[in-house]
């Protein structure tokens, strides 16, 4: 390989909503350039295979397990600058354009969106590639709310998916002592969130906002919450979140199911309502996460799938029925990873 660029064996490959959306055209709103063929998949991780004539010598080496950082910044603008690569408008994406984790090999651009992880923390490839979005993405969400968490505060989740699970686990970490409430419309999910330890999971399917409100006071003394999470990214759940949240509380809005929302104007005004976007997460983001994995910190729930059953992987998330993260691991490496 010339230059900085970095071939890698995949090992895992997470599939995310978002890669429903860029198969259904959601994308193209945004990104009429977009050109075919696509190679989907911006979530992987794996072992270095083959490393470009200008990496410094002794950063990696072959056999190297590395999470992939899918955000490929362009370096040198204001936003890559400060650390945040995912938002540059000069840079590419893994997964939308000929290289994705969809793939038995990835191209990666440079060693710089690397992570090496050394083999005595014995972390699998799978899980590595879960927390390059689904991971990370609500880890940096939730930081950006730390401020207005501690004792006597509530952070509530929307949304047990992919992102779900780890969300409730960063929570717990990061609210210093915060109640963390879960809510989804599905059973099985909701069970997830109790089993990573969310203070109490509610079900919003079929309830009408009183009974929802009633069973915030119930877990915690008061009818609203102080920060929400919002991973759905729908109308309904953002009208829910904004009548539950206490004055002066933040929605952070991370999911991206729906396409606009819409809300009273009075009351985010009179009662200083806060709703920031975030997107993905960057390079310090995922290694602080990392870290957090190698001392045994987090917890997966990842389903596998053979690279080849990619389309039912995708139709199972389409539907809804993923519990966690689906995976998709090539065959070449299936015990490894």
């Amino acid at each position: 390989l010339a230059g900085d660029r970095v071939l890698i064996r995949v090992g895992g490959c997470g599939v995310c909503r978002t890669d429903v959306q860029l198969i259904e055209g959601y994308f193209r709103e945004y990104n009429p350039t977009m050109k075919l063929p696509i190679t989907p998949g911006h979530e992987s991780a794996g072992w270095v295979e083959e490393i470009g004539s200008t990496v410094p010598e002794g950063i990696i080496e072959k056999g190297d397990l590395v999470a992939v950082f899918g955000a490929w910044g362009c370096g040198v603008c204001p936003y890559c600058k400060r650390g945040d690569e995912q938002i540059c408008p000069y840079g590419t994406w893994a997964g939308f354009g000929p290289e994705g984790g969809y793939s038995e090999y990835i191209t990666v651009p440079s060693y710089r969106f690397l992570i090496k992880v050394d083999k005595k923390y014995n972390l699998k490839a799978r899980d590595l590639a879960a927390l390059t979005d689904a991971g990370v993405t609500p880890y940096r969400a939730i930081k950006k709310a730390r401020h207005l968490l501690g004792p006597g505060k509530t952070i509530a989740i929307f949304g047990m998916g992919g992102l779900g699970s780890y969300a409730i686990q960063y929570a717990k970490i990061l609210s210093a002592e915060s109640s963390v409430l879960a809510f989804s419309r599905t059973e099985e999910k909701l069970n997830i969130a109790r089993q990573e330890g969310a203070d109490q999971a509610i079900s919003v399917k079929g309830k009408e906002l009183d009974k929802i409100r009633n069973e915030i006071n119930q877990a915690t003394g008061r009818k609203e919450v102080d920060v929400v999470i919002d991973l759905t990214g729908t109308e309904e759940s953002f009208q829910t979140e904004t009548s539950i949240l206490a004055t002066g509380g933040m929605i952070v809005c991370v999911g991206l199911i729906g396409t606009q929302f819409k809300t009273t104007l009075f009351p985010l005004v009179a009662r200083e309502y806060q709703v920031h976007g975030s997107f993905w997460g960057n390079y310090n983001d995922l290694r602080e996460v990392v870290e957090l994995a190698k001392k045994g910190l987090i917890k997966h729930h990842i389903e596998k799938f053979h690279l080849s059953e990619a389309n039912d992987a995708i139709g199972r998330l389409r539907e809804g029925k993923v519990l966690g993260r689906a995976v998709l691991i090539p065959e070449t490496v299936q015990d490894a990873a």
